[in-house]
């Protein structure tokens, strides 16, 4: 291969530069841009909003193109795919917040691997999901896009998340990308790309560990840079990050590709390099192997830097190697084309609706029920349905929803609203909906709460939708305009320095509260708001998150009790933006100190869900109460569903040190397990705990299993502990780079 050859397989093109005005691939512009080879075609389908048919077609063109250049290399298409596929007609699920909601890893490797069929179909073969980042800063705006603020049950999610995407096997599964690498989720401020500053102790036992399990347990086929610098220095130019850690400590041995212009951003944002060419030498010696969303910093300057002396060939030599390994392994070098005739049959299927609603149901966390007001009883006369989020089908959809991702396109969705679905509930079981907006999402105007209020008055029952709009990319709008009726307050680009609902949400609520009809509020949102005036005052509240194309019918589902809420909270909520942080796992010192006006305790608790249901705890006991450091115990409880319908609980157990030598959090989540149970049923839920699970970093930063009192708690939330039993570590030890042990074996015995 010849320099320019080798540079080009590093590089990428995004739809924008290969489609005319009408969709259609520009031959000659493509041919001159890949007259070398690439290494990726970025969102052909979703960038350039091409149905799949055509998707595939146009990926299906720029293969046969790369087919006549000298070295015949296909290229590998990547898409963006958090939600489901983000493009024209893909089936989007919940957003991943809510699928965290869920605490169940299997239900989203069946997400995945949906959302793999429809992107197979258009011949994606890599995709730049999921996120790993922990969010514990509610202000970020992409919190919404996370698994929460626990490290194990981000990394328990993003497994499932990558086992179902990456499927059976190499050839036939899509390339799954962990995001953002590494700590993303705690930049000063809760600003999207601004510094991360961390103690290597933190930034490794809770921002790296669940990039670190889920490449030792999913072997994780690439990783992406984050952003931002840590300590001052770039993850994009981080060679420590990006090869001595990631391939040298966890093994990694797939591709690291750049988040979109993030090695531009190391002169234009950072200022550490001064010109593209210097910013393309950086990211690819730190361990950068693909430059996207396009070439700007890689291609001919990396010849240029090779040629200069700037750069060793060897280097160069090492990403391409690691690039071709991976399109002859994922098949596209002996099938770069696909049937684009039948690609529009894998998309919408029955089979995919039907998850999608199961997966929002399942994602819906019932946060207060006062006075058993839900389920709705069935003899209802008439309805009020309020609220800025009611009735509009991108609403329903996380800012990686295509719907969401365009706020300023007209975008067609199958999205069905909380109203459709309640409408046609009323249609079915014959009472009177009535409906009215009241106010936007943010804008100022309180001109429908006369009629929402009276609308309200008028029903039996009124049910409130409000909550942040999700969308992406604030640069091109004015965030100072209050008047602007669908400025969004979560996303990517969207933070924020309040945490209360948005606009005037509050006020209708307080509105409609003082008209003394029954009050739901559902929170559409996927932020977890600072809601303590209405959970204090409302009677029921309902987190749906942002629960994608059937969230509507999901909510009514749950309103009308057809199904049993399941939810549990991923992320503790605030009472206030100026309590954070309130995450559970604080260490002592921080999570009994209180303000003058404010308690230290969250709102709702990590793991916090509510049920139609009781479930009651009996007989927790550990096998023993002795563990060798290179041992296991297994920790076993009865759970009882002590109601009279049947329902589904998510058990929990945390861990603490008793003496540690160096402060700890309070209590770290180490298993969980989701049992269903009928009216009156038990189980016994085991967990078997490795002691390396216990494991953590010693003063001089080595992993180590330290002697010492334990205690494992197990709790209906990290709030809410039923029992708790003492384990002896009986002696200390360093946990070898391949002898740890990631997630607790659960086991769900009947009795």
């Amino acid at each position: 291969m010849t320099l320019a050859e080798k540079a080009a397989q590093l590089g990428s093109v995004n739809a924008d530069l290969l489609l005319d005005d009408d969709g259609e691939l520009d031959r000659e512009t493509a041919e001159d841009l890949l007259s070398e080879g690439m290494g990726h075609l970025t969102r052909i389908g979703g960038e350039g909003g091409l149905s799949p048919t055509d998707a595939a077609r146009v990926t299906n063109e720029l293969q046969d193109v790369l087919a006549e250049t000298r070295l015949g290399v296909p290229a590998i298409p990547h898409e963006e795919c958090l939600s489901g596929y983000m493009g024209p007609e893909g089936t989007t699920f919940p957003q991943s917040i809510g699928m965290a909601s869920t605490w169940d890893p299997d239900l989203m490797a069946e997400v995945t691997a949906t959302v793999r069929s429809e992107m197979e179909a258009i011949g994606t073969r890599h995709a730049l999901s999921p996120v790993l980042d922990v969010a514990r800063d509610l202000r970020w705006g992409r919190v919404e896009e996370t698994f929460g603020e626990d490290p194990y049950l981000v990394a328990a999610m993003a497994s499932g998340y990558v086992s179902g995407l990456q499927g059976d096997s190499v050839e036939e599964g899509i390339s799954a990308t962990l995001k953002h690498f590494a700590a993303h989720g705690a930049t000063e401020g809760g600003r999207n790309r601004t510094s991360v500053n961390l103690g290597r102790r933190e930034l490794r036992e809770t921002h790296l560990f669940p990039y670190e399990a889920v490449i030792a347990t999913q072997d994780a086929e690439s990783v992406m840079n984050a952003y931002h610098d840590i300590d001052g220095v770039p993850c994009a130019s981080s060679e420590w990050l990006l090869t001595d850690v990631l391939r040298g400590e966890f093994g990694f041995d797939g591709t690291v590709v750049s988040d979109y212009y993030s090695i531009d951003f190391l002169r234009e944002e950072h200022g550490v390099t001064d010109s593209d060419r210097e910013s393309g030498v950086a990211a690819l010696e730190a361990g950068i192997d693909v430059e996207l969303p396009a070439t700007d910093c890689y291609g001919e300057h990396l010849v240029e830097a090779v040629e200069a002396g700037e750069l060793a060939e060897a280097t160069l030599d090492e990403a391409v190697r690691r690039v071709l390994r991976t399109k002859f392994e994922k098949g596209v070098v002996d099938e770069p084309t696909v049937d684009a005739d039948a690609a529009a049959d894998a998309f919408h299927t029955d089979a995919a609706t039907d998850l999608t609603e199961r997966a929002a149901r399942e994602s819906i966390v019932l946060l207060k029920n006062d006075d058993d007001l839900l389920p709705l009883d069935a003899g209802l006369d008439s309805v009020a349905v309020v609220g800025p989020k009611a009735d509009d089908g991108p609403e329903m959809m996380g800012d990686y929803a295509y719907a969401a991702h365009y706020p300023e396109q007209e975008v067609a969705t199958n999205a069905t609203t909380p109203l459709d679905a309640v409408e046609a509930r009323a249609d079915a079981d014959g009472f009177d909906v009535t409906h009215e907006d009241g106010c936007t999402t943010t804008g100022p105007s309180t001109e429908g709460f006369d009629a929402a209020a009276d609308a309200a008055a008028d029903a039996d029952v009124a049910l409130a939708f409000v909550g942040a709009r999700s969308a992406v990319d604030l640069s091109e709008r004015d965030v100072d305009d209050a008047d602007n009726p669908t400025l969004p307050t979560s996303g990517e680009g969207s933070d924020v320095t309040d945490l209360r609902l948005p606009g005037v949400q509050q006020d209708l609520v307080e509105r409609l509260h003082e008209t003394g009809t029954p009050l739901v509020v559902v929170v559409v949102s996927g932020k977890p708001h600072a809601i303590e005036w209405v959970a204090e005052t409302v009677p029921a509240v309902l987190q749906a998150w942002l629960p994608g194309e059937e969230g509507g019918t999901a909510v009514a589902d749950v309103l009308f009790g057809d199904y049993n809420p399941a939810g549990h909270l991923p992320v503790s909520f605030a009472r206030s933006v100026g309590q954070l942080p309130v995450h559970y796992s604080r260490r002592p010192n921080s999570a009994t100190k209180d303000y003058v006006s404010t308690e230290s305790s969250p709102l709702f608790p990590f793991g916090h869900g509510l049920s139609y249901t009781d479930f009651e705890y009996d007989d927790f006991d550990c096998s023993s109460s002795r563990l060798h450091p290179s041992g296991s115990v297994t920790a076993s409880v009865t759970v009882t569903n002590v109601g009279d319908r049947a329902g589904t609980d998510v058990v929990q157990l945390y861990a603490r040190a008793e003496s540690p030598d160096q402060a700890r959090p309070v209590q770290e989540l180490t298993g969980f397990q989701r049992v269903s149970l009928d009216a009156g049923e038990s189980a016994r839920v085991s967990f078997q705990v490795d002691a390396t699970q216990l494991a953590y970093h010693d003063q001089a930063m080595d992993l180590t299993v330290h002697e010492g009192p334990y205690e494992l708690r197990v709790g209906h939330s990290a709030a809410d502990v039923a029992a708790s039993a003492s384990v002896e570590v009986t002696d200390t030890k360093a946990v070898p780079r391949t002898g740890r042990t990631y997630f607790a074996e659960t086991s769900v015995e009947p009795q």
